[in-house]
Parts: C-alpha cells; sequence; structure tokens
C-alpha cells in the first residue's frame, strides 16, 4: 500500500492497527488509537472519543461513491483534529476533493500507485487552487 500526501507517495507509518467504532474501549489506554468507518457510518458515533482517536480511515467502496467526503467534512466540523485518511477506490482525480474535504492523506495499493504515478496525484496536491472558480478566473 501506499500512502499519498500534497509531498507525493509515502509508505505507511502507522503501525498501531485499526478498529471499528464498536471496539472503542471505555477507557482506552493504547499510545494510539486509529478507527475505520465505513461509507455508510455516522460522523456522530465517535462525538465521544474524537479527543481520544489519533487516526480515522474512512473507506472508498467504490471511485463513484462519494460519502466519505461528507463524513470527512462532518468531522472536521465536530473538531476533530487528528489525521484523517480515505482508503479504497480513491483516484488521482479526487484528490482536491479529498484534501478540501478534511482528508490529509489517501491510502491506496500497489496496483493504482501503478496505474496513476505519483505525478498525476502531484497535479492536484496545490488542492486549493483546484476548482472551478480558478478554473473561471485563468
Amino acid at each position: 500500500m501506499t500512502i499519498v500526501t500534497d509531498t507525493g507517495f509515502a509508505p505507511d507509518d502507522w503501525g498501531h492497527g485499526f478498529i471499528t467504532p464498536d471496539q472503542i474501549p471505555a477507557n482506552d489506554t493504547r499510545p494510539a488509537l486509529a478507527v475505520d468507518l465505513t461509507s455508510d457510518a455516522e460522523a456522530h458515533v465517535l462525538t465521544d472519543h474524537l479527543a481520544t482517536i489519533d487516526l480515522i480511515r474512512i473507506d472508498f467502496p467504490s471511485f463513484a461513491d462519494g460519502r466519505g467526503f461528507s463524513i470527512a467534512r462532518q468531522l472536521r466540523r465536530m473538531g476533530f483534529d487528528g489525521r484523517l485518511r480515505a482508503w479504497g477506490h480513491v483516484i488521482a482525480d479526487q484528490f482536491a476533493m479529498a484534501r478540501r474535504s478534511g482528508f490529509d492523506e489517501v491510502e491506496i495499493d500497489d496496483d493504482l500507485a501503478r496505474r496513476q504515478p505519483e505525478n498525476q496525484w502531484l497535479a492536484r496536491a496545490n488542492w486549493q487552487a483546484h476548482d472551478y472558480q480558478a478554473r473561471l478566473r485563468a
């Protein structure tokens, strides 16, 4: 797997594993906590735990399924300031939208990284300039 950020491709540096929202313990003493959310999850299930979660990974089962963008935006509005990762079927064309929605990074498999190399993702890394208003001004 490959992690995509505004600076390009990198290996995954998260080594603590992931749990689902129903597995979050009441009194977690682990050094780091990461939660997996499905694309049909409700952001509010994490309301009471946002301060203790270090990373939230939101699944994109299809590149045509944009519910993860809405979940990310809701989590940021709720005050989550940890790492937010999109994973699954996110393509380079969606990177700017992912960043605008609040994602810090995207996790892609090695096959997608070969089909859409780093330069395609970096072309969208200046995500603040990739919107329709910027194109109209040009």
